[in-house]
């Protein structure tokens, strides 16, 4: 609707110009709200992290851990994976290997990186002499970030 009116002074018939009407209703800004964008954004960073860790892979051969109430599942791609089977059978990440070669090989890679964790995991049928051999060798060999993979049963017990 357009209502006409002629300015000061000049009121003619034939004068018109247009009146704007405002609505009783406010009109905003369309405004782009940033803070959940962030938010959504945060998360989205959050999961992707989380199910990336969870993807890495520990390279071994099969064997049948014992079970232990206070383990937790530590997997990182840049450790040392001995496997002791029942038969008394020594493999490296997934290779068999011998005593003397095993120890050499350990050398080789505590040059490369000194701090580099090993992990030793043995069949629960594995005798007890064979896993002392793997962690003695991987003693000798200058690791100090030696551990035992174990399966875990359950919740760890609450410490006092």
């Amino acid at each position: 609707m357009v209502l006409t009116r002629a300015p000061p002074g000049r009121r003619n018939e034939n004068s018109e110009i247009p009146v704007k009407l405002h609505s009783p209703i406010p009109q905003k800004k369309a405004r782009l709200e940033i803070i959940p964008l962030i938010d959504v954004m945060f998360f989205l960073l959050a999961s992707f992290m989380m199910v990336s860790l969870t993807m890495t892979r520990q390279q071994t051969i099969k064997v049948n851990l014992p079970v232990a109430a206070a383990s937790e599942p530590d997997f990182k791609p840049d450790m040392i994976n001995l496997a002791v089977n029942a038969a008394g059978d020594l493999y490296l990440d997934t290779t068999p290997v011998t005593l003397p070669d095993l120890e050499q090989r350990l050398a080789e890679r505590r040059a490369r990186s000194p701090d580099t964790p090993v992990y030793i995991s043995g069949d629960a049928d594995t005798r007890h002499a064979d896993m002392v051999k793997a962690l003695d060798i991987a003693r000798r060999a200058g690791f100090s970030k030696v551990a035992f993979n174990v399966r875990a049963t359950g919740p760890a017990p609450q410490q006092k």
